[in-house]
């Protein structure tokens, strides 16, 4: 069971004030992004598994779709976990690995030693059957309508029945302003980051957003006081995951 905790509990960031974040937790912390990045997709797949996959994934079907960023990394670690539980994952990204920046490569690299089967957006229209979408196209890093493949898996993913989890965001969503572009993944549920995005409330969003749950990925409480001067406490006391609404 995740427990919930009331919205107005836990401060909201922009977009900018993340992307400090992140700086803050590498560069004076010394956490390095494979450690955020491993308890990002271990998270996932545990809310998949518990909330989507009835505690066990062994034999449902899971496509994952995954850009070239953190937020695709963190999408292809927990294909790692539902695979290691026993789902059939698909893996589906949307450019080649050597368009990958080093640490969600690694992710696909290790997907690829396991046998795990990766294609590209091309090959996504030819799944027949599925359980559960994970979308990881595109994360705070959003500039604008997403366009080429990133679009058509957005729109691939709308046409389908099976629910679909977002990572940190609904791709399309902008995190800070809340816009909704088109075309925007429209989530069953959002699992966020760290602490929660502005944009993420905006009036209108929520059925893009869907059910939104807030996990741990390892930043100290005080970063946020310290760089941001926000007081968060210890939202993480009781679960790595938590929901918001």
């Amino acid at each position: 069971m995740v427990p919930e905790i009331a919205a107005g509990d836990v401060p909201y960031l922009t977009t900018d004030q993340m992307i400090e974040v992140d700086r803050a937790v590498m560069e004076d912390y010394r956490i390095d992004l494979v450690r955020m990045m491993e308890n990002a997709g271990r998270n996932l797949a545990h809310l998949a598994r518990e909330r989507f996959l009835g505690g066990d994934p062994r034999g449902r079907r899971v496509v994952v779709l995954a850009g070239t960023g953190g937020n695709g990394g963190g999408t292809l670690v927990a294909a790692r976990h539902l695979c290691n539980h026993g789902a059939a994952v698909s893996v589906f990204v949307t450019k080649p690995s050597d368009d990958f920046t080093p640490v969600p490569g690694q992710q696909l690299d290790l997907l690829r030693r396991m046998g795990v089967t990766i294609g590209s957006v091309d090959d996504v229209e030819s799944v027949e059957r599925l359980d559960l979408v994970l979308d990881g196209v595109i994360g705070y890093s959003l500039q604008g309508a997403p366009r080429g493949e990133a679009g058509t898996m957005i729109r691939w993913t709308n046409d389908q029945a099976a629910p679909v989890l977002s990572l940190d965001a609904p791709s399309g969503v902008d995190t800070t302003t809340g816009t909704v572009f088109e075309p925007a993944i429209r989530a069953t549920a959002t699992m966020t980051l760290a602490l929660p995005k502005q944009g993420l409330r905006a009036p209108g969003v929520e059925t893009h957003v869907g059910e939104l749950y807030l996990a741990d990925i390892s930043v100290p409480p005080e970063l946020y006081s310290k760089f941001l001067g926000i007081e968060a406490g210890p939202i993480f006391a009781r679960s790595d995951i938590v929901r918001l609404r």
